[in-house]
């Protein structure tokens, strides 16, 4: 059902990702080990991570530049995307949603960019809607390099070197 998603947004997960044991899913729980059971790459992090509680509230505090992007995309932004926490049974999984749409109500859906770790019965490509208060981070690619992504910084550290520093050189700030 991946196949739902758009070329660019495909493109910006791509990139967010490719190359690097680091998806774009961070899942949220007990321990702060990486773990890949189902050789998905996931991140498990503490709730109380200092350093991506830090990210994820940056991130909140730009949505506005996201949506921005959003509503009147300059040329070279495409791939708008949204990391969105969801509640499991594990604590809560933090996924990628692409090809994003505003609902009517204040609601937003989108496609999973990633396969989701701990939802069962949900799979890449699988449309969803969530609320705004659950975004934990955004998005978008301008000029081929990735605007946003607050999130996916504080992973970087748990890469190889050379991987981190291609992800980085990738990276714009908003």
């Amino acid at each position: 059902m991946a196949s739902k998603l758009s070329q660019p947004m495909k493109w910006v997960i791509l990139a967010a990702v490719t190359g690097v044991s680091v998806l774009g899913i961070l899942t949220i729980g007990p321990t702060d080990e990486v773990a890949a059971d189902d050789h998905s790459p996931v991140v498990t992090v503490r709730t109380t991570d200092p350093e991506m509680n830090a990210a994820i509230a940056r991130a909140r505090g730009t949505l506005p530049t996201f949506w921005a992007s959003y509503d009147a995309p300059k040329p070279s932004e495409t791939g708008h995307a949204l990391k969105v926490h969801f509640t499991t049974r594990k604590g809560g999984e933090h996924i990628w949603i692409g090809e994003v749409k505003k609902l009517p109500g204040g609601t937003y859906s989108g496609f999973f960019a990633n396969e989701p770790r701990d939802l069962p019965g949900k799979r890449a490509g699988d449309k969803v809607e969530f609320a705004e208060a659950d975004i934990s981070d955004w998005m978008f690619m301008r000029n081929g390099k990735i605007v946003g992504g607050e999130t996916i910084k504080p992973t970087l550290k748990s890469l190889p070197k050379a991987d981190a520093d291609a992800l980085r050189a990738r990276m714009e700030q908003p």
